[in-house]
């Protein structure tokens, strides 16, 4: 029987400072490049070396001030500002790749669906495929003010927004146009059939949308759909939505239980348990021996900044830290932040000296530190115990992080039988599934709006 193929995406973020805070200070990290063409472009060609399955872009819309209700401690560590805009970075990629896949964030709170689903159709274009949206519906109360907003939309009532913002994608992106709707007849003067082009109407809560999707239909259609919610409102918007969802755990029984909500959700939805793929974030501090591994991770603890860590994760709870002293419990508050985030606040047993050993490397993943056969080791434990399907890489030092996986785990992983050692053809939905199929199946929610006959609108 041959083993379960790890999916892996790189974590990356259109900015400095992402996950593990402090390592632009290292002189072997590149990130205050990130707003050069050749960084990216390198970077894909190496990740497409490394046969990753896509990089995966982050982004927020806002600030992070919550830590000492200021922006210094992220304006001096570059805690993701300055952050640019990750769609604009995909047509430069994908001209240097051909496989690599993008998943992109963009918050739809502050997105009009018309013109999103203009944008990512026309990616799904130039990348014959290639590209996934993570959904996301924002928790920064700054950026809710910047936005116009005089505060953040309550957790709940966002994620009944994104409900309907979906079904306006979907009937956009499924029903406007028919799969035949092109023909390129020259001799008739014939592009497109009208017949077979609909006129969307749609009349909601949130959004009133009356036209035609402005983009032929492009090899998926809709994009891969990513996610990364475990409130109980995130699961159920997952369950019926969610192609991929990205967790965040701090051990294996942990991991376990989410993976095991995620694949109800889908069930409950009326789906198959795995049509949804399963990521985890993940450090990696791989050497040729663990000796030089565990070396290289001291040498990474001198660069990294707890603090701005730490300052991170206040915004991710809402909590200012910066009020406590180092030994003063925490007190777990309810807010309109990331719930997973405040939940391991919920004891409160944790002390600002706590949070700040946990980030010591900068941020809070999970690190695994060891030799290649050490690492793939435990990639396949946590794998085989969790039920999780793959992995999200983040970089520490880059584009060194990648670099070291790529050359010592992937082989290992590859002798194992627990890598694929080429691509599979198709686009990123075909790529990901076992099915082969580059639309949307017809159990996911999107199908239901496809314009299967010319009287549709």
């Amino acid at each position: 029987m041959s083993k379960k193929k790890i999916l892996l995406n790189a974590f990356n973020m259109n900015c400095i400072g992402h996950i593990n805070h402090g390592f632009w200070t290292h002189p072997r990290d590149t990130s205050t490049q990130y707003k050069t063409l050749d960084y990216w472009t390198d970077l894909a060609q190496l990740l497409e070396r490394g046969l990753f399955d896509g990089l995966f872009i982050a982004d927020i819309v806002g600030v992070y001030d919550v830590y000492q209700n200021s922006v210094d401690v992220t304006l001096k560590e570059s805690i993701q500002l300055p952050v640019n805009d990750p769609l604009l970075l995909v047509s430069a990629m994908a001209a240097v790749t051909k496989n690599l896949g993008f998943g992109l964030t963009a918050n739809l709170t502050y997105e009009a669906p018309y013109l999103f689903a203009r944008r990512m159709s026309t990616l799904d274009h130039l990348t014959r495929g290639r590209v996934g949206w993570n959904i996301v519906t924002g928790y920064l109360d700054s950026a809710a003010r910047a936005m116009g907003l005089t505060e953040q939309i309550e957790h709940d009532r966002r994620y009944d927004q994104a409900d309907e913002y979906l079904e306006v994608l979907y009937k956009l992106w499924e029903g406007s146009w028919e799969d035949d709707a092109v023909i390129e007849d020259r001799q008739a003067r014939l592009y497109a059939q009208p017949e077979k082009v609909h006129y969307v109407r749609h009349s909601g809560e949130f959004y009133q949308v009356e036209g035609y999707h402005l983009c032929e239909p492009s090899p998926q259609r809709t994009p891969v759909l990513f996610q990364a919610g475990s409130s109980e409102r995130g699961l159920q918007f997952a369950g019926s939505n969610a192609e991929c969802v990205f967790i965040s755990a701090q051990n294996k029984p942990a991991t376990r239980e989410q993976v095991d909500k995620v694949r109800a959700s889908a069930v409950a939805a009326g789906r198959n348990p795995d049509d949804i793929k399963v990521f985890m974030g993940l450090n990696v501090i791989v050497g040729p021996t663990e000796e030089a591994a565990r070396a290289k991770h001291a040498e990474y603890l001198t660069y990294a900044s707890a603090e701005a860590g730490l300052a991170h994760f206040a915004a991710s709870t809402g909590i200012d830290f910066a009020d406590y002293a180092l030994d003063e419990p925490i007190q777990h508050v309810k807010g309109n932040a990331i719930q997973s985030a405040t939940k391991i606040l919920k004891n409160n047993d944790w002390t600002r000296q706590k949070l700040l050993d946990q980030h010591a490397l900068g941020g809070r993943y999970i690190t695994l530190i060891g030799s290649p056969e050490q690492v793939a080791d435990e990639l396949e434990s946590w794998i085989a115990e969790t039920g999780l399907d793959g992995f999200n890489l983040t970089r520490i030092v880059t584009p060194e992080s990648y670099e070291d996986f790529i050359d010592l785990v992937i082989p290992e992983l590859q002798r194992r039988g627990s890598y694929k050692t080429a691509y599979e053809h198709g686009t990123l939905r075909e790529k990901l599934f076992e099915d082969g199929d580059a639309r949307l199946p017809e159990r996911h929610a999107g199908a239901s709006f496809r314009a299967h006959t010319p009287s549709q609108a």
